[in-house]
């Protein structure tokens, strides 16, 4: 289903996505074959139009339970900063712990000591942008968390303000596209980061990437498509399927962290890690972690995230990369 809100604050326009068991609605046409801007005949309302994700809404353990939106095909319609939609149903965080706990009751400690925000009400009810979501990964690569968040917001500050909207805002794809490659850079973005962006930016623009299409692709065809974007490689999409998404049953065996803490959990040798080949260290091989997480479907996405408490590993940077907000995302 999709709703229209606009914002008082700015009047930008906002599409927000829910997905249900029958799926969503076709996809609208974002400009016509000139490329001119749709014109919609709709008299404007004084009052903001209540969207449909605004009811209550069960997760599921098999499918998107992050509500996404996207911005209208139109350059002055951008998206606030800050949003929030109302939360879903509190029943998918219970199931899935009780499950873990099912399965292997030495998670205990675990599951009591760490509450896991993504997969809360709250945490299941932040709207995710996936461009802001993805844009905001690329720029988070082999840099500190504190540098990655003033790159962003030197990123954010080449677009806003402008004369229709003063508050800061995150640029669209074609905002990104029509940036000069040196006013990217200088907002401190590599020349590959600055390509990788923009590259990201045209399939969002030729509709390969898009809300509908990530809400509903299954796991492996949304991987599939990030990694044709140059700079999006499995791990950041694996990720992307977890924290963007929400997905409860994503599991990666390429995170050093998942090995460690698995290999920790399960009473491994932590203390020496062994060659896994072309030059890398592994504390568990990749059969092993599959063969071991096999048994928590369809929760392996919350079993990650204790392997990470497991290994003392924060992720709260992942979460804050997700977040259609300013940084505001819970781990």
């Amino acid at each position: 289903m999709v709703a229209t809100t606009r914002s008082r604050a700015n009047g930008t326009t906002t599409k927000l996505l829910g997905v249900s068991g029958a799926g969503v609605s076709k996809r609208t046409k974002s400009s016509s074959a000139g490329g001119k801007k749709p014109v919609s005949t709709r008299q404007k309302s004084t009052q903001i139009p209540a969207p449909e994700v605004g009811r209550e809404r069960s997760a599921s353990p098999h499918g998107t339970n992050a509500p996404l939106i996207a911005p209208q095909a139109n350059s002055t319609a951008v998206l606030p900063i800050k949003q929030h939609a109302p939360a879903t149903t509190n029943t998918i965080l219970g199931q899935a712990t009780a499950h873990l706990l099912s399965v292997d009751s030495s998670l205990k400690h675990l599951i009591e000591s760490h509450h896991c925000g993504i997969f809360s009400a709250d945490g299941l009810a932040e709207l995710i942008d996936p461009f802001q979501s993805l844009v905001s990964g690329i720029i988070s690569q082999q840099v500190s968390g504190a540098a990655a968040r003033t790159i962003k917001a030197r990123f954010i500050a080449l677009f806003t303000p402008t004369p229709t909207c003063p508050r800061p805002f995150f640029p669209t794809p074609a905002m990104v596209i029509a940036c000069p490659n040196y006013k990217l850079r200088s907002a401190g973005l590599s020349g590959r980061k600055a390509e990788y962006v923009v590259s990201l930016a045209e399939h969002f623009i030729d509709g390969t990437l898009s809300p509908e299409v990530l809400s509903t692709a299954p796991d492996a065809e949304v991987v599939e498509k990030l990694t044709r974007v140059r700079g999006i490689g499995k791990w950041s999409a694996e990720m992307f399927l977890m924290f963007g998404l929400k997905r409860m049953d994503v599991f990666s065996t390429g995170d050093l962290g998942i090995q460690r803490g698995m290999a920790a959990h399960f009473g491994r040798d932590v203390a020496k890690p062994k060659a896994g080949g072309k030059g890398k260290w592994k504390y568990m091989s990749e059969e092993d972690m599959l063969r071991l997480s096999e048994r928590f479907r369809p929760f392996r996405s919350l079993f990650m995230w204790y392997m990470w408490r497991a290994s003392d590993v924060s992720v709260d940077a992942l979460a804050e990369d997700s977040v259609a907000g300013k940084g505001k995302g819970k781990a």
